[in-house]
């Protein structure tokens, strides 16, 4: 049998989302594992015309029309564009053509652009394929629901990276079960270090920056003097870790997510994690590192950081150190590398 490609599809990106640097470490992994396959990345974007189409659409209201999703028979392979060296310390492969081979091609597609298997007709053509559902709340790819469904349903396997997408996912197509297979993902635990720890909370004014500004007005009359609020913003990661591994308390607005990263190199950085789960954090969410407020409270978010910072013991990240020790495990390589064995083993089957 000659090689296997497995092949992801990706936007260009300016900057690496969290979603595609997880792409970018499982392509990497996956071509490494077995003789028997290859895999890349093949970067989309839209073409000069359809990029015209799209602004005019925006501009003019006879252009208007409902919203359906890129489409993807007007992208065009990005053939200069390669993911920055910082994203990752080892060479990501990039493909340059989406002339798919169904003797030996397996693709990969985003769920944000899961009618994409439907616009370019890939179970016509044979082509094998899965799409990587990262978070059940970025499924809605397109307002034409016919092509999604069958999207999904053509898929030879539906991937995802958390219990609660699994589940959103089995409950949506329940006669796709079989085909649904959860991989894991990993973080990277040498890199987040517990340092002198001081009277500083942190937290990411990206998402929900309402509720973070309601938050923080909230707080102002309360907060002791001899504490600090620090918005992690533009920052390197260098500067990112080293904030990370001073603070005490890192403040959680997951909004939406498949599987959120920053709560968990939050608490692998010895800092108690408060604020909201985001879906796919229920994975995770335990006491003593992780409490739970739910999402709009921020009364009781406030009541919370007060009582945690006035109840705060020196000993707590040595009293803590198991539970960071499980969450590193359940998020390790080691068990990102198996669950991608599994996952190369069933893509190989589909070659045989």
């Amino acid at each position: 049998m000659d090689k296997i490609n497995i092949i992801y599809l990706l936007p260009e990106m300016k900057g690496a989302s969290g979603g595609a640097k997880v792409i970018y470490n499982h392509s990497l992994i996956l071509n490494n594992l077995n003789k028997k396959i290859n895999s890349k990345i093949i970067h989309l974007k839209k073409n000069f015309l359809y990029k015209l189409e799209l602004s005019l659409s925006k501009r003019f209201q006879f252009f208007d029309k409902k919203k359906a999703g890129w489409d993807g028979k007007k992208m065009r392979v990005s053939r200069k564009y390669r993911p920055k060296k910082d994203w990752h310390k080892n060479k990501i492969l990039v493909g340059d053509n989406i002339n798919f081979d169904k003797k030996k091609d397996f693709i990969i597609i985003p769920e944000i652009w899961a009618h994409f298997a439907v616009d370019l007709k890939f179970a016509e053509n044979g082509i094998n394929y899965a799409i990587f559902v990262q978070g059940f709340y970025h499924m809605n790819s397109t307002d034409n629901f016919l092509n999604l469904k069958k999207s999904y349903e053509n898929a030879g396997l539906i991937i995802t990276t958390s219990k609660n997408s699994v589940s959103y996912l089995r409950t949506m197509f329940p006669n796709l079960k079989k085909k649904i297979l959860k991989v894991n993902l990993s973080v990277d635990t040498n890199k987040f270090k517990i340092k002198k720890k001081s009277n500083l909370i942190t937290y990411m004014p990206r998402k929900l920056p309402e509720h973070s500004n309601l938050l923080l007005f909230y707080l102002k009359n309360l907060l002791p003097k001899n504490w600090k609020i620090l918005p992690l913003i533009n920052l390197t990661e260098k500067k990112l870790i080293q904030s990370l591994s001073k603070s005490k308390i890192f403040l959680s607005f997951s909004n939406f997510e498949g599987m959120g990263l920053p709560p968990i190199e939050a608490a692998l950085s010895g800092n108690k994690v408060i604020g909201y789960v985001g879906g796919g954090g229920s994975e995770y969410w335990t006491k003593p590192i992780f409490i739970k407020v739910e999402n709009g409270e921020i009364e009781d978010f406030a009541r919370k950081i007060i009582r945690n910072i006035k109840s705060y013991k020196s000993s707590w990240v040595k009293d803590t150190k198991k539970n960071r020790l499980l969450l590193s495990k359940y998020y390790s390589k080691k068990s990102e590398k198996e669950s991608l064995i599994f996952l190369s083993n069933k893509i190989l089957k589909f070659f045989k």
